[in-house]
C-alpha cells in the first residue's frame, strides 16, 4: 500500500485521475471514502434521518461512484459530483420509502418522528427542533438548505449538484430558512 493511498491531503484532481484509471480505481475509491465518507454520510443522514438508511445510501453511493466513474468529467468538481450521487441516492431512498399514494415530500411527519426517535434524550432541545423543522421541509428546500447550511456549498456548486437554477436555489433556501424559524419559534414556546 502506498502512502498516497491513505493520505487524505491528496488533491481531488489526483483522485479523479485515479478514478478514471482502471489500474488505480480501487485506490481512488478508498481515498474518496477516507476523504469524503464522513461528510457524505452526514449529508445523506440529514436527508434520510435514520442511521441505517444513511449507511445503506452511502454504500449505494460508493457503488455508483465506482459504476459511473467513466462518466465523471473534469469540468465538474469531484466533490460536487460525489454530492450529486449522494443526493440522488438519498432522494431515491426517500421516494422508495413513500408509497404510491404519497410523494417523497409527504414524508415530513414520518421523518420528523424519526428525528425524535433517533435523538439522544439529553440532546439540546433547539437542535432537535432544528432537525424536526428540516425534516418537514419539501425535498427541494431540504436539499438546498442542507447543502448550503451544513455542507457550506456555494449556490454554483449546489446548481451543479441539483441542476436547479441559482435563482430557484436562493428562493428555496430563503423559504426553508423562514419555515425553520417559524417552526422553532412556534415549538420552543410549548
Amino acid at each position: 500500500m502506498s502512502r498516497a493511498e491513505f493520505d487524505i491531503s491528496v488533491t481531488d484532481d489526483t483522485i479523479a485521475e485515479m478514478l478514471c484509471s482502471d489500474s488505480r480505481v480501487e485506490q481512488a475509491i478508498r481515498l474518496i471514502m477516507k476523504k469524503y465518507g464522513e461528510p457524505l454520510y452526514w449529508h445523506i443522514r440529514r436527508m434520510v434521518v435514520v442511521h441505517d438508511d444513511a449507511e445503506d445510501a452511502l454504500q449505494e453511493t460508493m457503488m455508483n461512484i465506482y459504476k459511473y466513474r467513466n462518466t465523471y468529467s473534469n469540468d465538474f468538481p469531484l466533490s460536487s459530483w460525489l454530492y450529486k450521487i449522494a443526493t440522488n441516492e438519498s432522494l431515491k431512498l426517500l421516494k422508495n420509502r413513500a408509497n404510491s399514494l404519497q410523494s417523497a415530500d409527504d414524508l415530513g411527519d414520518s421523518l420528523k418522528n424519526s428525528v425524535s426517535a433517533e435523538s439522544d434524550p439529553d440532546a439540546d432541545r433547539t437542535l432537535v427542533l432544528l432537525q424536526e423543522a428540516i425534516a418537514l421541509l419539501p425535498i427541494k428546500q431540504k436539499t438546498v438548505f442542507n447543502l448550503r447550511y451544513y455542507d457550506e456549498k456555494s449556490y454554483e456548486e449546489i446548481h451543479l449538484i441539483t441542476g436547479d437554477s441559482i435563482g430557484t436555489l436562493k428562493t428555496n433556501y430563503h423559504y426553508a430558512v423562514n419555515k425553520i424559524k417559524e417552526y422553532i419559534t412556534e415549538h420552543s414556546l410549548l
